[in-house]
């Protein structure tokens, strides 16, 4: 199993850290700085916790003055490259808030973010004056270094993972759009990525906003293409019929001219029917399009897990996603484990299995999951 990324931060890497910190200010205190980064509830810290006790070991060892402990920082920060350094923009978000200190605070975000990243300590700013920050992050999207142009995404996107949220923006997304109107054709694929997933993030509670743009968007640039493709992704989960009819996908009762339905068969089988938790099943999966002209297909199975509470709930996996000849069947088998996961705890009971074509289920079977076997 691999280890957990809060194991980054072990003894080697503190003690080489402070180590580099005194190459820059001598009266830096190294085993003290270790000593307080380590002391305490240190060890049961998870990573987010462990870059914020860096933090503020920082801010007791290094000068009082905020600008002063910047100047340190800066002789330093190109050594300092990658995901483990984002306690300099923690240190940022934690010392710099003052209003006297935005235009310090804000330059350091823009240079701390191209060695490591500063999406997660931008937002306190954010939160504190979301219409001053909406205008900075816009001219950061001109920005000449891809980092910073991706952090004026990234840094806003309503719902990030592992950050706070952005409830004002969660509400009204508007702000940031022209942001993304600028980023839009991006040629860097890392802030392309960036702006398909604050479209996917706007999408779960403005999607009509995310249809409206990608449509105006469409067609108009293969980068832009690709970020509207990957924008979409939740509203083709949801099959939504306008995101389907623009990226082409085969509509329920197609070929009127012949009457015929989407699909002419289809059926899904689970075997064995009765696992324990922790075991596997095998899909087998048909699906046979109607004859005639060629159709765009994307094919899920979804299974409603059993909750604790007893309800379920539907999650849908796909399974194929491209155009089919028609009169063509799309057959194979897919194997679905029940061991337990961080995001998903199983429970016993009767699992419904189906199968999906462009949003429609076409096709049932049922699972029994039982209580794991005790060793």
């Amino acid at each position: 199993m691999a280890e957990p990324l809060k194991a980054m931060y072990d003894g080697f890497f503190l003690e080489r850290f402070a180590a580099l910190v005194k190459t820059a200010w001598s009266p830096f205190d190294e085993s003290r700085f270790v000593e307080h980064v380590r002391d305490g509830d240190w060890e049961q810290l998870e990573l987010k916790a462990r870059c914020r006790k860096i933090t503020e070991a920082l801010g007791t060892a290094l000068p009082e003055s905020y600008g002063d402990a910047l100047a340190v920082l800066y002789q330093i920060d190109e050594k300092c490259t990658g995901l483990p350094y984002i306690f300099f923009s923690d240190f940022v978000e934690q010392y710099g808030m003052e209003p006297h200190n935005w235009e310090l605070s804000l330059a350091a975000m823009m240079r701390f973010t191209e060695r490591s990243t500063a999406e997660f300590a931008i937002r306190s700013f954010i939160l504190h004056d979301p219409e001053r920050m909406a205008s900075v992050m816009l001219a950061w999207a001109e920005h000449p270094n891809e980092h910073v142009r991706r952090l004026a995404s990234e840094g806003i996107r309503p719902r990030l993972p592992w950050a706070q949220a952005l409830p004002q923006f969660k509400h009204d997304p508007s702000p940031i759009v022209p942001i993304l109107e600028r980023l839009k054709c991006d040629p860097s694929l890392y802030v392309r990525k960036s702006v398909a997933n604050n479209l996917n993030d706007i999408a779960k509670d403005h999607p009509e906003l995310v249809i409206s743009l990608a449509e105006a968007w469409r067609g108009k640039d293969e980068r832009t293409d690709w970020i509207v493709r990957h924008g979409c992704r939740t509203l083709i989960k949801q099959s939504v019929p306008e995101i389907m009819a623009l990226f082409g996908y085969a509509k329920h009762g197609g070929a009127e001219e012949r009457n015929q339905p989407l699909v002419a068969d289809a059926s899904i089988i689970a075997a064995p029917s009765v696992i324990a938790i922790g075991g596997e099943v095998a899909l087998s999966y048909h699906v046979r399009l109607r004859e005639g002209d060629t159709a765009k297909l994307r094919i899920e199975y979804g299974i409603a897990f059993v909750k604790s509470s007893g309800k379920t709930s539907l999650k849908r996996f796909l399974l194929s996603d491209r155009e089919y000849a028609g009169g063509a069947e799309a057959y194979s088998v897919r194997v679905h484990r029940f061991a337990d996961l961080t995001t998903r705890k199983h429970y016993s009971g009767l699992h419904l299995v189906t199968l999906w074509v462009n949003g429609r289920e076409v096709a049932r079977a049922e699972l029994a999951v039982t209580e794991a076997a005790l060793s």
